[in-house]
């Protein structure tokens, strides 16, 4: 062991620190500081590192270190310019086994300067907090503020109630409101939600239809009422009046659906924030025709960058985007309706791929088919195609381009009744051939966007119940999950693209969130899980214990990290070029060290999950 000596060589090693995390996050004094501490190591290939029972801090100046599990399997390989507590380690891996994957140089601060220079800062401290989890949880959760339209309804709702039992006469009621002030008033039964009275129903039920006024007020309320939680968000709740076409919305408890604890109005909503950029979705309902619906949907690319740099996680603007398109398909339906009259059978617009799980961004394709009733007539099947044909070419004048493996109602294989609907999933399952599994990959993360929720209901149960008995089937599909591994080489370097328009960039969509999006929706069908939003299906199958807790949480925060470093990537292009030359490429080298090391950890929970497939699923075959 030597000392670091002389001025030149306190200097190289304050440089090597200062560009590598967390070391990229302290002062130069503080760098300088830990250079005059630090002792030079060097050790051999093979060379185990025992337990010292102290915090020292490690950092790798050359050749690399593995972290083996008692039954020797490699758990992680690091290189050049990573660092490590060996007490974090076995804390972590009880029975790890820490050693020198080839001859090594290793600066070592002890655990006294540690502290003193290092661990003091919180962030940098965060780096070393159970290394990979603890690490990535960090990043994957940080956000700057909670965005204003994310407050729960609970804040603005109103909790001076005025409520009515159903006996009520319809004169009391109108006093009473009249008395008070408000336009609805909610109907309790034994402490239970069971309607809901407002202006319009006085309007419409009682004095157009010249209704006694001693009449009960059960006679004219809306029964069964749609209500929202308290923990849900504004936005859910400005969706939800929005899509419901109503303007007073019950509050009940999370905890009890039929325990009322407040009403909140549109008018709340506008006072609780005026000209929100998510009240697009309401500005669509509005719109006339298809040029009215594309000059709202251009601004989209412009709110997305304005929301992400108000805090909202991309998770959440992820979301958002979805409503936007839904908003546009339903507006769409709605107006093809107006035109050429009532559908003549009942119909479920289906929203597939990341439209079904909530979770589009920018530049998103269209992914949809038509489900029908198996009572509709070959006579009747031109008004569906009609529909199709109005719905998918508006789409595609608003920047929702066409599919370009044709997965849309416009093609007659996705517009078809139930009954064949279900005989396609019942050939896919029982030959899974390539393209079969290619379509499964869409097909199975559907959800109702317009219409009958119950075919869309019915037809899923089918599919999981076929699914999940096959595990011929689930082999194949855990054969095309295992196809895209993430870009994680030896000593962790990234894999980049190394010619072409996207040289020494990665496709983080291809090679990080389509391999868990993948996973999650095979364990789903596996286990007759009905979630299709890849959060859901991550807590569903934890609830189940599908996965540990620890698996779920890891495999979450990976996803949200790479979603986030995806979302910001494209925000940071359209700042700079518009909506021009966005993609899902990112250049690691464009990225902090602290975050590439994030991706690291994050390429490397989602290694470990397809290890899992693997086990389990692969020996259907």
């Amino acid at each position: 062991m030597s000392s670091a000596g002389d001025s030149p060589e306190l200097l190289a090693i304050s440089d090597f620190l200062g560009v590598h995390a967390p070391f990229d996050l302290l002062s130069d004094q503080a760098l300088s500081k830990i250079a005059q501490h630090i002792d030079v190591e060097y050790f051999s290939k093979g060379h185990e590192c025992k337990q010292q029972q102290n915090r020292a801090i490690r950092i790798i100046r050359s050749g690399a270190v593995d972290i083996r599990s008692g039954d020797d399997r490699l758990l992680q390989r690091m290189g050049e310019g990573e660092s490590y507590i060996l007490e974090g380690i076995f804390e972590e891996y009880p029975d790890a086994r820490v050693t020198l994957y080839e001859d090594s140089l290793i600066y070592a601060l002890d655990a006294e300067h540690a502290e003193q220079w290092v661990l003091s800062n919180r962030d940098a401290a965060r780096y070393f907090h159970r290394q990979t989890h603890r690490r990535l949880r960090r990043a994957a959760r940080y956000t700057p503020e909670p965005h204003n339209m994310l407050r729960p309804v609970a804040g603005v709702m109103s909790r001076d109630i005025l409520a009515f039992a159903p006996q009520t006469s319809i004169q009391q009621a109108a006093q009473a409101m009249s008395a008070r002030r408000i336009s609805s008033a909610p109907i309790i039964q034994d402490n239970k939600l069971v309607g809901i009275i407002t202006d319009r129903d006085f309007r419409s039920r009682v004095i157009a239809k010249g209704l006694d006024f001693t009449t009960p007020v059960s006679a004219i309320m809306t029964p069964d009422p749609v209500a929202i939680d308290e923990q849900q968000s504004l936005f859910d709740a400005t969706l939800t009046m929005v899509r419901e076409k109503i303007h007073h919305l019950p509050v009940v408890s999370r905890q009890n659906r039929q325990d009322l604890v407040g009403i909140v109005t549109a008018s709340d909503l506008i006072l609780a924030k005026q000209d929100d950029p998510v009240y697009m979705v309401q500005h669509i309902g509005r719109c006339i025709d298809i040029p009215s619906l594309k000059s709202i949907v251009e601004n989209m690319p412009t709110m997305m960058v304005e929301w992400l740099k108000a805090g909202i996680k991309a998770s959440q603007v992820s979301r958002f985007l979805t409503a936007i398109s839904d908003a546009v398909t339903i507006k769409l339906i709605e107006l093809f309706i107006e035109q050429s009259g009532p559908a003549p059978a009942a119909f479920c617009w289906l929203g597939f791929g990341s439209q079904g799980r909530a979770e589009q961004l920018i530049n998103a394709d269209q992914d949809n088919g038509l489900l029908i009733s198996n009572s509709v007539s070959d006579e009747q099947m031109p008004w569906f195609s009609q529909l199709a044909d109005y719905v998918c070419d508006g789409l595609n004048e608003c920047g929702y381009v066409y599919c370009p493996g044709n997965v849309m109602a416009k093609n007659p294989l996705w517009r078809q009744p139930l009954a064949q609907w279900q005989k396609m999933v019942d050939s896919w399952t029982s030959s899974p051939t390539p393209d079969a599994v290619m379509r499964v990959s869409i097909f199975f993360d559907l959800r109702c966007v317009y219409g009958d929720q119950t075919l869309a209901m019915q037809l899923q149960q089918h599919m999981l119940t076929k699914a999940s008995s096959n595990t011929i089937f689930l082999a194949a599909l855990a054969a095309n999950v295992l196809e895209h591994t993430p870009p994680l080489g030896l000593f962790r370097r990234f894999i980049v693209e190394r010619n072409g328009e996207h040289k020494d960039a990665l496709d983080i969509k291809k090679r990080g969130l389509l391999p868990i999006t993948d996973i999650m929706r095979i364990h789903a069908l596996a286990n007759r899980i009905d979630a299709v939003n890849t959060h859901a299906r991550i807590e569903a199958l934890a609830n189940a214990k599908v996965m540990t807790v620890k698996d779920s949480r890891n495999i979450q925060d990976a996803y949200d990290f790479i979603l986030q470093t995806r979302a910001e990537a494209q925000a940071n292009t359209i700042s700079l070029s518009g909506n021009q030359g966005v993609s899902n490429f990112v250049d690691p080298d464009t990225l902090s060290e602290t975050n590439r090391q994030a991706l690291k950890d994050a390429f490397e929970v989602v290694n470990s999950a397809q290890n899992t497939i693997r086990l389990r699923y692969r020996g259907g075959l």
